[in-house]
């Protein structure tokens, strides 16, 4: 069943095509591969914090007393934008 010849190879391919078209495969491509490296950044991310509150949790309280920087994304080449907050602002507006 996991046996895939070089014939069953391009069957699946030219069906990939056929369905997609050959001008948006690429856009796929490419946000595919954005998405993946958002990924692979949020999970550092988080295995890093994970690694940083189990230190912070093996000190006393008073040792860590300041406040931890904000995240960042960094965009990959070619976005708009160079980076982005992970968490959303808070609201500051006077009232």
């Amino acid at each position: 069943m996991g046996n895939l010849g070089p014939t069953e190879i391009i069957l699946i391919l030219v069906v990939i095509i056929l369905l997609f078209g050959a001008k948006k495969l690429p856009d796929m491509a490419r946000s595919l591969g954005k998405s993946a490296r958002i990924l692979k950044s949020e999970a550092k991310a988080m295995k890093s914090d994970g690694q940083d509150d189990t230190t912070a949790a093996a000190a006393p309280p008073h040792a860590n007393s300041e406040t931890p920087a904000q995240r960042t994304i960094q965009a990959a080449p070619g976005d708009v934008t160079t980076a982005r907050p992970v968490a959303e602002p808070t609201d500051t507006t006077k009232r």
